[in-house]
């Protein structure tokens, strides 16, 4: 694969690869219940999960994006709906965690694995409710940016320009509506093409972007 050689790209690669803005980066996203929830556990426990995800930046007409996918409604599965990276749990069949990432993201939005460069991984992050520490990676799409939802389990695929999130303004709060009729109140979150993104996925960018400063 060639080594992609942007002034970004390479900036990423140093940093990531240095002390990480870390889980008060994160927590700056959380809601108030996650951070009830993790603070008398600061480290995720044993018999937690393992799953990871990917940051895929890509470049078009000049101008950095992500990827983002919002899954389909599904009553088994409690993130149905929302807006998150692509990603999903290890499998003993895939070895290195950033393999996770990298099948995940070519099984639910079509980018060949061969084509991604893998910068680097962020902080890990334990989630409370579904009992996954998941670790999330940032890589770098080498080619064009053609993407392909999963049938049955993406229903759309975002593609939003890193400036969205660099906004201050689209940071804002709402209440939130969660399984079993419970509403957080206050909930940060980044406004991204009218959607709500929240939860993990705020909270994994939001280190991102204190880590691009």
């Amino acid at each position: 694969m060639p080594v992609h050689t942007d002034t970004l790209v390479d900036m990423l690669r140093y940093r990531l690869a240095g002390p990480l803005p870390g889980r008060e980066a994160q927590y700056r996203m959380a809601s108030r219940r996650r951070l009830e929830e993790l603070s008398p556990h600061p480290e995720p426990p044993a018999h937690a999960r393992t799953a990871c995800v990917l940051n895929l930046l890509h470049r078009r007409e000049g101008v950095w994006h992500t990827v983002l996918i919002q899954r389909t409604a599904n009553p088994k599965d409690r993130h149905s709906g929302q807006i998150s990276f692509p990603g999903g749990r290890w499998e003993e069949a895939d070895g290195e965690l950033s393999n996770v990432a990298l099948r995940e993201a070519e099984e639910e939005v079509g980018v060949p694995s061969q084509a991604v460069e893998i910068l680097g991984q962020l902080t890990d992050l334990y989630i409370p409710v579904s009992n996954f520490l998941v670790h999330p990676f940032v890589g770098v799409l080498h080619g064009p940016a053609q993407f392909r939802p999963q049938p049955g389990e993406v229903e759309s695929i975002l593609t939003p320009p890193l400036s969205v999130f660099q906004d201050n303004t689209n940071r804002k709060q709402t209440d939130v509506l969660v399984g079993q009729g419970i509403t957080l109140k206050n909930v940060p979150y980044f406004a991204v093409d009218n959607r709500i993104v929240w939860g993990a996925t705020a909270m994994i960018m939001n280190e991102f972007l204190e880590l691009l400063g």
